[in-house]
C-alpha cells in the first residue's frame, strides 16, 4: 500500500515538472501508474467519472478532456505505451485561454479525445490523465444522451449569458447615476475632513464648554472675519456667540504678500530661494522689473525677443481656456510665467536693439552709419578699418561695426565693462535694501556697523573701477583700466603716467584704498563688543531668569542684547559676524566677477546666431538649387527655435536666477519665514488638482 501511494506521488512530481525523452523515465512512470494495488485521487480529475459500464467492455469506447498544451506530446506518447499502440488519439487547440484553477494563470489548452476498446484500457487512460493533470469530463455515448446534454449546456449557457448583461445593465446604470454626483460627493467629503481637521486643532474649555483656537490673520481681514464669524452664529442659531480678539504671541507671524496673476511668478521666483521673514524687504518688487532685464542683457536680439513675444501674447490671449483644462508640468510652467516670458521678450527687443541685431543681423534702423570705408571700392574694409565722417550712431550699435576687423574687440569691451556696471549697481541696490531693513526694525546696530562699511567697502574699490569706465567712456582716454587696478593695491604710490583719467585721481586711489581697508575690522570688531557690553548692562547682578509672559516688547531690537538675556556667547557671536564680515569681501569680488556671465551669454547668444545664420542660411543660399535652400532653411528653423529660443533661453533664465538669489538678495534677504497659509476650500481644490 505504501509502495504504490509513493510511486505513483513520485509519477505526478515528475510529469508536471519535466519533459524529460529517455525511455527510462517513461518506464518508471509507466510502472508506477500500472503497478497492481490501491491507489489515491488527484486533485485534477472531476467526480463525475465514467464508472465502468460491465454490459459493454469489449465495444469502442471513448474518453474525452482538456490537457496543458506544454504535455500533449508526453501525453501522447504515454498512452501509445501504455495501450500497446491500440487507441486512437486525436486532439485539436481550444478557442480561447483558459484560466488554471491552481496558478490562476491563463494558459493555452488542448481538446482531447481517446478511443479505446476494454475495460483495462479504460483504467490505464484514466489514470495517465491523472497523472498529466488532464481534465476528463464526461460524455455519454448514446447519441439521444448527448443531444440532450448539448440542449441542457446551451440553455444554461443562455441563461448565465442574460443574467450577466442584466447585471452588467444593471451595474452600468447605477454608476452612470453616481457618476454625475461623485464629484460633488468627493469635494463634499474633502471639505467636510477638512473643517473636522481644523476643529481638532482647537482646544475645548471645559469650564466655559467652548471651543478656544488662536490663528492668524491679516490685519485688513480682521473687519471680514468678524463679519463672517457673526453671520455663521446667526445661520446657525447659536445662543452663544463668537468672541474675537487680537492677542499677543512670542512667535514669529507668517508672511502674506498680496499677488495677482502678473506679480506671482516674481514671487514664486522668489518663495523658491527662500520665504521672507516677517516684515521684511520683499524682493519680488524689484525682480519683477531686474530680472526680466538681466535676461534680456544675455539674450539681446530683438529677432528672437519677438518669437518669445508672439509666445507670450499667445499664451496671455488664451488664459482663459488655459486656466480651466489640465495641462502637463512644462506647459503649467509655462503658463503660469507667461508674464514672465512678456517682460522678458520686450527687454530682449530692447537690449536687441541696443546691440542692432535681429538674428544677427544688423539693420540701419535709426539713421545711417557714421563710418564710410576709406576708398569707394571698401576692398580694405575688413582689413585696414573704416573712417569716422559724421556724428555717432544715435541708437544703439553702430551697423558699421559688423563684419569689421575691431567688432570682437569692441564688443567685448562695451558688453564686459557694461556687465560692471549693472553688477555695481544691482549690489548697491542690495546693501541699501539692508538699510531699510534696520531701520524698519529699529536696529541701529546694524546700520552703524554693518550697512555703513559695506557700502564704503564695496564702492571704495568697484564703484572707483565703475567710475574709471564712466570716464573713460566719455573722455575717450586709451588707458588701461586692468593697469590701474592692480597698481592700485600693488603701488598706490606710483606716478600713473598715461593711465590718468583725471586730475587727482592718486590721491583719490589712495584715500578710498584706506576706507576699504578701515571698512573690514569695522565690521568684524565693534558689534559683538557692543553687544557684550549692553548685555553686561542689563543683566549684571542677575542671578535668576527672565520669566517669560504674554506681554511682548515691540520695542525689542533684533540683533540687540535683550535677545541674549537667556545665554549670551560671546565666541560664537564673534564667529559668526566674523565669518559675516570674510563672506562679504570675499563675495564683493566673487559677485562681481560673476555678473560677468552677462557679457559671456551675450557674447556666445551672439555668436551662436552668427554661426547658423553665415554658415547655414547663407551657405545653402548660395547655391541655385531649390531644394539646398528649402534644407538650409528648415535647418536654420530647427537651430533658431530648438538651440537658440529653448536651450538659450533656460541657460540665460537660470543665469538671471543665480544672479537674484546669490549676488542680490544675500546682501539683505534672510528668507527664513514662512508662508502663510489660511484654510480655504478653493486652495484644497487646487491641491487636489
Amino acid at each position: 500500500m505504501r509502495y504504490n501511494i509513493e510511486g505513483m506521488f513520485q509519477a505526478c512530481r515528475f510529469l508536471v515538472s519535466s519533459r524529460g525523452n529517455a525511455c527510462s523515465e517513461e518506464t518508471e512512470l509507466e510502472e508506477n501508474v500500472f503497478s497492481n494495488g490501491d491507489y489515491i485521487e488527484t486533485p485534477f480529475l472531476f467526480e463525475q467519472e465514467m464508472r465502468p459500464a460491465p454490459s459493454n467492455q469489449s465495444g469502442l469506447r471513448f474518453i474525452s478532456g482538456m490537457i496543458c498544451k506544454s504535455k500533449v506530446l508526453r501525453f501522447e506518447r504515454m498512452l501509445f505505451r501504455a495501450t500497446r499502440g491500440n487507441m486512437l488519439f486525436n486532439h485539436a487547440p481550444a478557442d480561447e485561454q483558459i484560466m488554471d484553477p491552481i496558478s490562476t494563470e491563463m494558459v493555452e489548452k488542448i481538446v482531447f479525445v481517446v478511443f479505446f476498446s476494454g475495460e483495462q484500457a479504460r483504467t490505464k487512460i484514466l489514470k495517465i490523465c491523472d497523472a498529466f493533470g488532464a481534465n476528463c469530463y464526461p460524455v455519454p455515448e448514446d447519441t439521444n444522451k448527448q443531444r440532450q446534454i448539448t440542449s441542457e449546456v446551451s440553455s444554461r449557457l443562455a441563461d448565465l449569458e442574460a443574467t450577466l448583461d442584466a447585471g452588467i445593465r444593471l451595474r452600468n446604470k447605477a454608476l452612470a447615476s453616481v457618476g454625475g454626483h461623485l464629484t460633488k460627493w468627493m469635494d463634499m467629503v474633502r471639505r467636510e475632513k477638512a473643517v473636522y481637521d481644523t476643529l481638532n486643532m482647537l482646544n475645548f474649555d471645559v469650564t466655559k464648554k467652548c471651543l478656544v483656537g488662536e490663528g492668524w490673520c491679516p490685519i485688513f481681514a480682521k473687519t471680514q472675519i468678524q463679519e463672517a464669524l457673526e453671520r455663521a452664529t446667526f445661520d446657525s442659531s447659536s445662543q452663544v456667540g463668537i468672541i474675537f480678539h487680537s492677542m499677543d504671541a512670542l512667535e514669529s507671524p507668517p508672511t502674506y504678500f498680496r499677488t495677482n496673476s502678473f506679480t506671482s511668478p516674481y514671487q514664486e521666483i522668489v518663495d523658491a530661494y527662500g520665504v521672507a521673514r516677517y516684515q521684511e524687504a520683499n524682493p519680488a518688487v524689484y525682480t519683477t522689473i531686474i530680472f526680466p532685464f538681466l535676461f534680456a542683457v544675455m539674450f539681446g536680439d530683438w529677432g528672437h525677443g519677438i518669437c518669445l513675444l508672439l509666445g507670450a501674447l499667445v499664451l496671455i490671449a488664451r488664459q482663459s481656456k488655459l486656466s480651466t483644462q489640465r495641462l502637463g508640468s512644462f506647459m503649467e510652467m509655462l503658463f503660469g510665467g507667461r508674464y514672465v516670458l512678456l517682460l522678458m521678450s520686450l527687454f530682449s527687443i530692447y537690449c536687441g536693439l541696443i546691440y542692432n541685431e535681429f538674428f544677427s543681423v544688423p539693420y540701419h534702423i535709426f539713421g545711417a552709419s557714421a563710418y564710410k570705408c576709406q576708398d569707394s571700392s571698401c576692398r580694405d574694409a575688413h582689413t585696414i578699418g573704416l573712417v569716422k565722417y559724421r556724428e555717432p550712431y544715435p541708437f544703439g550699435v553702430d551697423p558699421s561695426w559688423r563684419g569689421s576687423r575691431s567688432e570682437l574687440p569692441f564688443l567685448n569691451s562695451l558688453k564686459m565693462k557694461m556687465s560692471i556696471l549693472l553688477g555695481v549697481v544691482h549690489m548697491n541696490l542690495g546693501i541699501l535694501l539692508s538699510y531699510f531693513n534696520a531701520r524698519f526694525f529699529g536696529n541701529s546696530l546694524d546700520i552703524r556697523y554693518q550697512f555703513v562699511p559695506q557700502i564704503i567697502f564695496l564702492n571704495c574699490l568697484f564703484g572707483y573701477l565703475s567710475l574709471l569706465i564712466v570716464v573713460k567712456w566719455c573722455t575717450g582716454s586709451q588707458a588701461d583700466l586692468y593697469h590701474v587696478m592692480i597698481y592700485m593695491f600693488l603701488s598706490p604710490f606710483d606716478n600713473l603716467g598715461e593711465n590718468q583719467l583725471f586730475w587727482g585721481q592718486r590721491p583719490l586711489q589712495v584715500v578710498l584704498l584706506l576706507l576699504a581697508v578701515i571698512a573690514v575690522p569695522w565690521m568684524l570688531f565693534p558689534k559683538p563688543f557692543i553687544l557684550k557690553k549692553l548685555y553686561n548692562e542689563r543683566f549684571q547682578g542677575r542671578t535668576y531668569g527672565v520669566l517669560n509672559t504674554s506681554e511682548v516688547d515691540l520695542e525689542l531690537e533684533p540683533d540687540s542684547a535683550r535677545q541674549y538675556h537667556e545665554e549670551f556667547n560671546f565666541s560664537e557671536v564673534f564667529v559668526h559676524q566674523m565669518i559675516h564680515s570674510i563672506e562679504f569681501v570675499l563675495g564683493s569680488v566673487s559677485n562681481t566677477a560673476s555678473y560677468l556671465r552677462l557679457w559671456a551669454l551675450s557674447l556666445a547668444h551672439s555668436e551662436l546666431s552668427t554661426v547658423f545664420y553665415e554658415k547655414v542660411l547663407l551657405l545653402a543660399w548660395g547655391y541655385d538649387n531649390l531644394v539646398i535652400r528649402l534644407v538650409g532653411l528648415a535647418v536654420f528653423a530647427f537651430a533658431t527655435a530648438f538651440i537658440l529660443l529653448m536651450m538659450e533661453t533656460l541657460s540665460a533664465f537660470l543665469h538671471a536666477l543665480r544672479l537674484h538669489w546669490v549676488e542680490f538678495q544675500n546682501k539683505f534677504y534672510s528668507g527664513d519665514g514662512y508662508k502663510f497659509k489660511p484654510f480655504s476650500f478653493v486652495s484644497l481644490t487646487e491641491e487636489e488638482n
